[in-house]
């Protein structure tokens, strides 16, 4: 357990390296140390950009005393004011008691037409129709659509008037920056170099910038350009866990996270009975979560208004049309490989019908490939220094009416194939990039190359599978001549990893055979780079009946031993009492990485694992179970969907594995047939098999027309 597990969080001050030291010199004041969010944050369910707003006031610093101070400060806040859902009535009695008292809180505003009056509900006070004046409202309408968390001082008075609410607003104050000096933030720009401005942007995010590469820090980057892009549209799909909604809940007070499936025409635009605005006339950002899944309920109402919105920024209200600057984006998260979804059907394919539409589709300027994002691990976290993040905030929104999209016509001109939708979203993409990554407009040729290319690739991402889907569509040459007239191609990476079902026919059609010889993620197999786990039998030459092997023999290996009797299978199960401690698991997970390099990297296989569960204690319990949790996440990237099954031990008769295909290999000590070997990264045994000692086993191949059996009872 941590020790801020342990309520005696260690927030002792890390090495400062040479970035940071610059950071704090050139940045003064509006820098905070990103670990220490963790520090103060405790059981309060608030957004990161409220905790920093607070650690901006009293612990943008480098000096520990003065950071000490700060967080003392701030956890004495958020103990004294921070309404806690679980102690609302403590802080309802509080009020009463001492008649005013500050609170921290998301405060929504209705206007209540019969009274004529905006009332205001504190979402954990847990009370509502707390009158609001016309002129707080008017100084901060988002208030009005989808609350606001706010610094607020509540009265309270008693009347016998049953209608009359005891509640009063003295004071409030939405958390979020009042100003910041644009040339100040210009100049301080000018002290870094490329690489540490991003570096230093990662950190902000709240990364560790040492464990991405350039690519995966742009990857992130642009998760920023609808903050500082006006009318931006964004998708992002990808598998769970790799933080695509954080930016859109955490990171600005300009944005507003949703879920795909709440989102409704007067909520998202304007409600026709009265008249109100919706997000998009308050919000810079609006995102929906979740917004993956094929067969959710959709409103084509809304997703026709939603296409108009998003071509032309504006929608009617009534027989008014109203304009919005409001970016959309779209994150949501895929349950298939990247090969299985290019073979057969398409990168859009976990969208819901009514979204899998070319002419929606087309709309959007830029898709992030989710799939390359790293599942977000503790480690990744920085604690490093980086902008409070209400301070960037208001950096990217004060931005958002300038435009840099020309800037690279000075060395490049795309390609004359790109059509007007194409190169308007390649120019939203690149302009956005500018502002983030070069605000004052200055870069290198090699600079507003880069970021064309990424700007290029996102919106080929995105044509290319309309292309699937749209037959009528014409073709498209992604790419751009320098000044000398060199052509220069832009592929996706997808594109290079997997050309054979890149590449396949249009929409109706079968994609060739996949090359004979390509593994999961487009590398040759270890039978042909050399390695020394070869399979080459066909099925009809396969080994049937029992084989017995020696205490200490080497030269086996899953890949000779098992793969070729499982190829072809799309259900695999394994029964196995003992997959327990590490080496184990380790077992478990090479047999799932050389099934992997036995398939085609666009099929997928269901791999079920019958055991029991560790009886030696809870700690080694707990180490079994994240042991398979983390298989189950490695093994979904190659296209192998990994399950276990808990079971009593008597219930297991013999440790097998068995096929759809109906081979059934009966395994006389399970997968467990090597000797442990040393943990040195020198010796050949950790990386391959065939060099390990052997222990004494037997194993025998059946090969059956009739259903699989489990090997367990009932």
């Amino acid at each position: 357990m941590s020790e801020i597990e342990n309520g005696m969080p260690d927030i002792g001050a890390p090495q400062q390296s040479d970035l940071d030291y610059k950071i704090n010199l050139l940045f003064p004041g509006v820098v905070v140390r990103k670990d220490l969010v963790k520090a103060v944050k405790g059981n309060a369910i608030v957004p990161s950009y409220v905790l920093e707003y607070l650690l901006g006031q009293y612990a943008a610093s480098d000096d520990e005393a003065t950071i000490q101070a700060g967080i003392d400060t701030v956890r004495k806040i958020l103990a004294e004011h921070y309404v806690n859902r679980s102690e609302s009535e403590l802080v309802k009695s509080t009020i009463k008691e001492r008649g005013r008292h500050r609170i921290i809180d998301k405060v929504t505003v209705t206007l209540n037409e019969k009274a004529d009056v905006y009332e205001a509900e504190f979402a954990n006070l847990g009370i509502k129709g707390v009158i609001v004046e016309s002129s707080t409202i008017k100084a901060h309408p988002k208030l009005l659509v989808g609350g606001v968390w706010c610094i607020c001082d509540i009265e309270y008075f008693h009347s016998d008037d049953q209608r009359f609410v005891p509640w009063i607003l003295g004071s409030i104050k939405p958390i979020q920056l009042s100003k910041f000096d644009v040339d100040q933030y210009l100049e301080a720009r000018r002290g870094f170099n490329t690489a540490e401005w991003i570096d230093l942007l990662m950190q902000s995010i709240g990364f560790n910038p040492e464990l991405f590469s350039r690519r995966g820090k742009f990857l992130q980057l642009v998760r920023l350009i609808p903050f500082v892009e006006r009318n931006y549209n964004l998708v992002e799909l990808g598998p769970k866990g790799t933080g695509k909604s954080h930016i859109f809940s955490e990171f600005s007070p300009h944005g507003m996270l949703v879920s795909g499936g709440e989102v409704t025409v007067p909520k998202l635009f304007v409600n026709n009975s009265n008249g109100r605005l919706g997000l998009v006339g308050y919000w810079d950002v609006v995102a929906f979560d979740e917004f993956a899944g094929k067969k959710k309920r959709t409103d084509r109402a809304l997703v026709d208004i939603m296409k108009n919105y998003m071509a032309n920024k504006s929608f009617s209200r009534g027989v008014e049309t109203l304009g919005a600057e409001a970016s959309m984006v779209f994150v949501g998260n895929t349950s298939h490989t990247v090969p299985y979804m290019l073979k057969n059907s398409d990168l859009f394919d976990e969208l819901p019908e009514a979204y899998h539409d070319p002419a929606y589709l087309d709309r959007l300027h830029h898709y992030i490939p989710g799939w390359e994002v790293d599942i977000i691990r503790g480690e990744m976290f920085s604690d490093g220094y980086g902008f409070v993040v209400d301070y960037i905030a208001e950096v990217l929104k004060s931005m958002r009416s300038q435009d840099y999209s020309d800037r690279y016509q000075q060395h490049f001109t795309l390609s004359p194939d790109i059509s007007t939708r194409d190169r308007d979203s390649i120019h939203k993409t690149f302009s956005g990039l500018m502002k983030i990554l070069y605000p004052s407009g200055e870069a290198t040729r090699k600079e507003l190359e880069e970021i064309l290319r990424i700007a290029i690739e996102g919106r080929k991402r995105v044509k290319d599978q309309i292309l699937r889907i749209d037959s009528t569509m014409a073709e498209v040459k992604f790419g751009y001549l320098d000044k000398e007239g060199t052509w220069h191609a832009v592929a996706t990476l997808e594109e290079d990893e997997y050309p054979t079902y890149y590449h396949r026919a249009r929409k109706g059609t079968e994609p060739d055979e996949a090359p004979a010889n390509v593994g999961p993620l487009g590398a040759p197999t270890s039978a042909d780079a050399g390695g020394p786990d070869k399979i080459a039998q066909p099925e009809s030459e396969l080994f049937q009946g029992h084989q017995q092997y020696q205490e200490g023999q080497r030269g086996v290996s899953y890949d000779a031993l098992l793969v070729p009797y499982l190829q072809g299978a799309s259900q695999i199960t394994i029964v196995d009492p003992y997959v327990r401690m590490f080496h184990q698991a380790r077992n478990m997970m090479e047999l799932a990485e050389a099934i992997a390099r036995g398939k085609d990297p666009a099929d997928e296989v269901a791999l079920k694992l019958v055991t029991v569960e560790n009886q030696d204690g809870p700690e080694k319990l707990q180490k079994q179970y994240e042991y398979l949790v983390q298989i189950k996440q490695s093994a979904a990237v190659l296209g192998i969907v990994f399950d276990v099954q808990f079971v009593e031990p008597q219930s297991i008769h013999d440790r097998s594995i068995s096929t759809d295909t109906g081979w059934k290999i009966l395994l006389g000590r399970g997968l467990d047939i090597f000797h442990r070997m040393s943990d040195s990264p020198f010796d050949l045994a950790t990386r391959y098999q065939k060099y390990r000692e052997l222990k004494a086993f037997g194993i025998t191949y059946l090969r059956t027309s009739e259903n699989i059996d489990q090997g367990i009872d009932g």
